[in-house]
């Protein structure tokens, strides 16, 4: 929301300066996000005028121009705008400043062979317009050599305040000086001494307009009148130079009027060429596949879930966004209808979503505007017509009902010690609250204005005092400790969360913190998008991720596309599945497993095995049972078949999958692969018992461990993970570990076989194996192997 400091002057009776004004506001919750000083980007900028003008001997498109800058001699300056010419005044900027535009600094330069000492500007140039067609034009009484930016009035500052979605009263002008007006900084104006008029509707002697509404829930009020013979011309300086400032393009009278009383007042207005009209005007549903061409040139589809102004032939607006093409008025227009209506905030919210259309009435509707305020906004707006463009009235015609029903509850002036913690006198809380707008009466029974749609209950008054008063008021108490050592307040999965990060952080993996909202089609990729959000930012965050994968590829995509020849991420969230929240870890590794070298030649990339080490490492210190784990097929559609798994505890529990991800899946969202991930799934980890903080003694064996290796012909389809399994079980007595350390095909072996070689470590007890036990070992160990479809290899 920008205004200028002497915009809101206008509505705020205050000799306060800009100081006070900012610092005000960013105390009572309306933070400034910027001033811009527009005098001070125009430094370097004067008044001139062009004594001569020349052709340029060597451009057929040049001028070399002879101006007078008022100061010493007239300066040489090559020009090539259509419009330079002797006589006329202009912008100068001289050597040294610095064009707004694009930030270049002017310099005396040679152009085609022809020296020129700055030059002449355009509004477009000067950032204060867009006109571009030729350099500005002033009046031939402008005073030469002096700062445009004090004749042109450009000192004024523009404030940029970002409005809370709660606080749509703050989406005027008028709202901000009367939050202003209640910290004590000024007295609010009459709105009737704002706009030099008796705010009551315009009377007019020829029926009103034929409107209606026949969407009651989207829009349950329309009201409009009309003003025949008005003449539609160039908006005088005090409407175009407010637009202006704040970034607003000026149109034509009747559409900056309309654009004026929406910024300045909170309430947005629209205005209809009658002429283009066919039959009664209607607020309806649109109706499936129903189109309309809106003012910025584009078409739009619409569907049943829209609300629509239209006529008997075609729709002409999309209700409270944006109006149509075809009925906006232009310089021909003498007969106007215009439109103050009262429309539905979630239906525009949605409408805007689904069209991916935003607008400065968008922004106001969907956080809802004042329903009590369509009377005096069409009285206001139809008297600045008639104003300036003349015109004859109609009487208004109110089509509908505005929401009613004054809200009031009865409010305990000791309830502000009690949740704030300060002491603000009665009479205090009362001046504060009659500022605002609210009313009170002597039993403290609240009536809310129509215009604070985010008040409904004590606690709300009791932030609205303490936001006048001061947040810096509230003391700061420190929480009552308890007698006594502190108990932990981290909860188990909390702990493990703590461990894994550092984990992770500790074997290179680098943390990522991404958002929780995906596209839909994004979320489709990863089992479907389960819950999707019926009032989102945007259409590019409608669902909550059922994966933290997809946040992490793109991630690694942003990585990559800044040059990152390696990435190691990882990140720790929630996935959003039909049923609950699962906390999750995930993984991503891309790119250079091992940059290129003299001593291995080319880079290495990263493999499915990788993921699955990191996988392990993970779940060992969160303390996972890695040796009972087994390896299984992964269950997700979009890990590399044959190049991914899933670690179980037993057939169904998965704690974790790992592997490739699928080809096709990296290239919808343009990650160049191959490219590794893993998922841990917290939730599926079995919960430790609380034993204390003592660890077991430790209790090394006494004999030392022997090692024997066998090498076993299996099926190529039989899992390693499966042999391993049963290898460990021949004996649990004495084998305490076995680890594959070679897997070889070919040679020797038949087709759809190979070679699977296993270290397999024994460890004795109160004595050293016989070889007769060995032996015996070693039989249990091919025995078992055989089970699983495996035989010693000769």
């Amino acid at each position: 929301m920008k205004f200028t400091l002497s915009w809101l002057k206008e509505h705020l009776d205050t000799e306060a300066e800009l100081g006070a004004v900012i610092e005000t506001l960013t105390n009572i919750g309306l933070e400034v996000e910027g001033v811009e000083d527009r005098a001070a980007k125009l430094k370097g900028f004067t008044i001139a005028k062009v004594l001569s003008a020349a052709p340029h001997p060597q451009a057929d498109k040049l001028q070399v121009l002879s101006v007078d800058t008022g100061s010493g001699d007239p300066l040489q300056v090559v020009c090539g705008a259509p419009n330079a010419r002797a006589g006329l005044v202009g912008v100068f900027g001289a050597p040294g400043a610095v064009v707004p535009s694009n930030g270049m600094e002017l310099r005396v330069a040679a152009i085609r062979g022809v020296e020129s000492n700055g030059m002449m500007c355009s509004l477009r140039e000067l950032e204060l317009g867009e006109s571009h067609d030729g350099i500005v034009e002033l009046p031939e009484d402008a005073p030469v050599g002096v700062a445009y930016a004090d004749y042109a009035a450009l000192s004024d500052p523009v404030i940029d305040v970002a409005i809370t979605p709660n606080r749509q009263d703050c989406m005027g002008v008028r709202g901000i000086a009367r939050d202003l007006a209640a910290t004590g900084l000024g007295t609010l104006r009459p709105l009737g001494e704002v706009y030099k008029m008796t705010v009551k509707p315009v009377a007019g002697d020829e029926p009103g307009p034929d409107v209606r509404t026949d969407d009651p829930q989207g829009c349950p009020a329309f009201y409009a009148q009309a003003v025949s013979g008005v003449s539609n011309g160039a908006s005088p300086e005090w409407i175009r130079s407010k637009l202006e400032a704040i970034g607003q393009r000026a149109i034509s009278m009747l559409v900056d009027i309309t654009n004026f009383v929406s910024i300045d007042l909170g309430r947005p207005l629209h205005v209809y060429d009658r002429a283009k009209l066919s039959g009664a005007l209607v607020a309806r549903r649109a109706q499936d596949g129903e189109q309309v061409v809106a003012l910025n040139g584009k078409t739009y589809t619409l569907d049943a879930s829209m609300t629509v102004i239209a006529d008997d032939v075609q729709v002409h607006d999309i209700a409270g966004i944006m109006g149509g093409e075809h009925s906006g008025v232009s310089d021909g227009t003498t007969d106007v209808l215009i439109e103050c209506a009262y429309f539905e905030s979630e239906r525009i919210a949605l409408t805007g979503q689904k069209l991916g259309l935003t607008s400065d009435a968008r922004s106001r509707f969907e956080r809802g505007v004042d329903p009590a305020f369509l009377e005096d906004g069409l009285a206001i707006a139809t008297h600045l017509v008639l104003e300036h463009c003349g015109g004859t009235p109609s009487a208004v015609t109110r089509a509908g009902e505005p929401p009613a029903g004054v809200r009031t509850f009865r409010c305990d002036p000791a309830l502000t010690a009690k949740l704030a913690g300060f002491e603000v006198a009665p009479d205090r809380q009362r001046a504060i609250l009659t500022g605002l707008g609210f009313g009170l009466d002597g039993s403290w029974t609240v009536r809310v204005p129509s215009w604070r749609r985010d008040v409904d209950g004590p606690a709300d008054i009791v932030e609205e005092i303490v936001r006048i008063e001061g947040l810096d008021a509230v003391p700061s108490t420190p929480l009552p400790r308890a007698e006594g050592v502190a108990r932990p307040t981290t909860t188990p999965e909390q702990k493990i969360e703590r461990i894994l990060r550092r984990t992770a952080a500790a074997r290179g993996l680098n943390e990522a913190v991404t958002w929780s909202f995906l596209p839909v089609a994004e979320a489709e990729a990863f089992g479907g998008a389960r819950w999707v959000l019926a009032n989102p930012i945007s259409e590019e965050m409608k669902a909550m991720r059922p994966s933290l994968l997809p946040g992490l590829i793109a991630a690694g995509r942003r990585n990559r596309d800044r040059g990152a020849q390696s990435l190691r991420l990882f990140e720790v969230g929630r996935r959003y599945l039909a049923e609950a929240e699962r906390p999750t870890l995930g993984l991503l590794l891309a790119g250079d497993r091992a940059a290129r070298s003299w001593r291995q030649g080319k880079a290495q990339g990263f493999d499915a095995f990788d993921a699955k080490a990191e996988a392990l490492a993970l779940l060992a210190a969160a303390g996972a049972p890695v040796d009972r784990l087994q390896v299984m097929e992964a269950v997700g559609g979009w890990w590399h078949p044959g190049r991914s798994g899933s670690l179980r505890l037993g057939p169904k529990t998965i704690v974790a999958e790992f592997g490739e991800l699928h080809p096709a899946l990296l290239k919808r969202f343009d990650l160049d692969g191959p490219a590794v991930a893993a998922e841990l799934y917290l939730d599926a980890l079995p919960a430790k018992r609380d034993g204390g903080r003592m660890r077991p003694a430790y209790a090394p064996p006494a004999l030392q461990a022997v090692t024997r290796d066998f090498a076993f012909v299996a099926p190529a389809d039989l899992a390693a993970d499966s042999l391993l399994r049963a290898v460990k079980g021949a004996d649990k007595a004495v084998i305490v570990d076995a680890e594959l350390f070679d897997v070889f095909v070919g040679g020797g072996l038949a087709e759809g076989e190979k070679s699977l070689a296993l270290s397999v470590t024994l460890q004795p007890g109160e004595k050293s194996f016989t070889d007769a036990e060995l032996q015996a070992v070693a039989a249990k160990v091919v025995a078992a192997a055989e089970k699983v479809g495996a035989r010693l290899r000769a």
